[in-house]
């Protein structure tokens, strides 16, 4: 009995499947790899240790700043990203939160999702100093006086008349004078001093 000789499309077919199954493999290898690939940390200098501003303060200076729905906020050294969080939370304000630590922006992330604000906030792993800041309506910092004095001239250059900026416990330095200035008692005992500029 002659042995049957194999039909070229089903030779064909079999090799195109095999290909298939070859590349399905590597995509899927590579996906993997992809979603197992921490963050970078940017290139850039840290602007200040990470301290949490505590939840009062954080009201406090949403108040200061007048923020409303129509503003966009952004934090600089966003941290946990508890500021631009209670923003959308409490007054449906727009934020956006830029740290150079991926951790932080992790964390970030997740708190938003976990309290229903992830439609209004976005966390970017970023250098404060190299980052387009340019649509802010307001800005919120809580850095060191160094850093302040760093980032002046771009938030001078870069946001727009009437932008507002609210820094925690640290001043622009003396040729820059805030035009409101709120000192008071945290919840802790702790003495604390918000800045309030109004870009002109």
């Amino acid at each position: 009995m002659r042995a049957r000789t194999p039909h070229p499309l089903g030779i064909l077919s079999a090799v195109l499947a095999g290909i298939a199954l070859t590349a399905a493999v590597e995509v899927g290898g590579a996906a993997a790899v992809t979603a197992q690939s921490p963050a970078r940390r940017p290139a850039g200098e840290s602007l200040a240790p990470y301290a949490p501003t505590p939840h009062d303060v954080v009201d406090r200076m949403l108040t200061l700043a007048g923020v409303t729905k129509r503003d966009v906020l952004y934090d600089l050294g966003s941290g946990d990203g508890r500021l631009v969080i209670q923003a959308a939370k409490q007054y449906g304000a727009r934020g956006v939160g830029i740290d150079i630590d991926p951790d932080r922006i992790a964390e970030s992330r997740t708190n938003a999702r976990q309290v229903g604000v992830e439609a209004l906030v976005e966390f970017r792993l970023e250098d404060a100093l190299a980052a387009d800041i340019s649509d802010a309506t307001v800005v919120t910092l809580y850095l060191l006086s160094s850093s302040n004095l760093k980032l002046r001239p771009k938030l001078q250059r870069e946001l727009e008349p009437g932008t507002r900026i609210v820094s925690h416990n640290f001043s622009m330095g003396g040729e820059w004078k805030a035009d409101k200035v709120d000192e008071f008692t945290d919840s802790n005992g702790s003495t604390r001093v918000l800045y309030l500029w109004t870009i002109k």
